[in-house]
């Protein structure tokens, strides 16, 4: 253990914490050709390609990515979230931080119903990580059931 002599000569160093997500950390300024460094929880980016990629190990899936250019110039690998997608080439997406453990190398996410990207289709639950309505989810349910009472109304109808 240090003296309080030693201490006072030379301080204990703080440990800084390093970020994983770098590559949103930083702005562009294109008038002047500089980064400058400022976290941001989101960045809007254009997709170069869409394609999938095998998990690792103990598990087996075609998982759906894209590789996106930031609008601070960085290129990164983004994970497409929920059943299906309407991305393709040059759509414009808002990535998020946020890793998917069994992707090596993928450490963003691809947020659903904003820009280009649409939200899941037929989603009622967590209908907010999915980018889905309100109105849209209810529409659905609404005709689900009203398809159902109408087939009830005809057996009992068929049954008199």
């Amino acid at each position: 253990m240090a003296r309080i002599s030693q201490l006072i000569r030379k301080p204990r160093k703080k440990v800084t914490k390093k970020s994983r997500y770098i590559d949103i950390s930083y702005d562009y300024n294109s008038l002047k050709g500089r980064y400058k460094k400022r976290k941001n929880p989101f960045k809007r980016g254009v997709c170069l390609v869409v394609r999938t990629m095998t998990p690792k190990k103990p598990n087996s899936a075609l998982r759906k990515i894209a590789r996106v250019r930031l609008s601070n110039k960085q290129v990164v690998t983004a994970y497409i979230p929920g059943e299906g997608h309407n991305l393709q080439e040059h759509s414009i997406v808002l990535v998020r931080a946020g890793r998917v453990r069994d992707l090596p190398g993928v450490k963003y996410h691809i947020v659903r119903g904003k820009y280009d990207t649409a939200g899941v289709q037929n989603r009622k639950k967590a209908r907010s990580r999915y980018g889905v309505k309100k109105s849209a989810a209810s529409e659905t349910s609404e005709s689900v059931e009203s398809k159902s009472t109408e087939q009830a109304g005809e057996g009992s109808a068929s049954n008199t």
